[in-house]
C-alpha cells in the first residue's frame, strides 16, 4: 500500500473491504466477532476497516488456506502487532534522540582522568596525552584510545 497514507485510518465500507480481502462480508463479520481483524467503528456503528485491517484479513485467509486453526492466527496476528508498535516505539524514540542531538552541537565528550575518575570535556578541548584517555563520545562508536580529535 501506499506509504504516505496512514495505516490505520478506518477508510472502507465492509462490502468494499470484504472485496479487497477477497472475502464474503459474513466472513468479516464473523472475524469481527472472534476479535481476530477488529473494524474501527463510525459513531452509527458502521464498520470501517483500515488498510492495515485488510492486510491482516488477506493473512488471515494465507494462514487459513495453509491449514492454521483460527486460534493459532489469532496469536500470529497480536504478535504481528506487537512487532508494529515496537516499530512505532522505536521510531517515536529514534526521532526524539535525533531532536536531542540537533540541540546539543558538538555533544560532551567523556574522558578518564589521570586518577581513573571520569570527566566531561567541552567539545574542541584538547587532551593530554599522557594523562586522559577518551572513553565515549555520542555518536561515535569505537573511540581510539588516546584520541584528541574533537570532531
Amino acid at each position: 500500500m501506499d506509504a504516505s497514507i496512514d495505516e490505520d485510518v478506518p477508510l472502507f465500507a465492509i462490502a468494499i473491504a470484504a472485496e479487497l480481502a477477497g472475502m464474503h462480508p459474513q466472513t468479516l463479520r464473523q472475524y469481527d466477532r472472534l476479535g481476530l481483524v477488529v473494524p474501527g467503528r463510525t459513531r452509527g456503528g458502521s464498520r470501517r476497516y483500515s488498510t492495515r485491517n485488510i492486510e491482516q484479513l488477506r493473512e488471515v485467509a494465507r494462514l487459513s488456506a495453509d491449514g492454521m486453526s483460527l486460534p493459532a492466527i489469532s496469536r500470529v496476528l497480536l504478535l504481528e502487532e506487537q512487532v508494529h508498535s515496537l516499530h512505532r516505539r522505536v521510531a517515536e524514540l529514534e526521532g526524539l534522540l535525533a531532536a536531542e542531538r540537533e540541540q546539543r552541537p558538538g555533544g560532551r565528550v567523556f574522558a578518564a582522568a589521570a586518577t581513573g575518575s571520569v570527566v566531561t570535556l567541552r567539545a574542541g578541548t584538547r587532551l593530554r596525552r599522557q594523562t586522559d584517555v577518551v572513553l565515549w563520545r555520542p555518536g561515535s562508536m569505537h573511540p581510539q584510545a588516546g584520541e584528541d580529535d574533537q570532531r
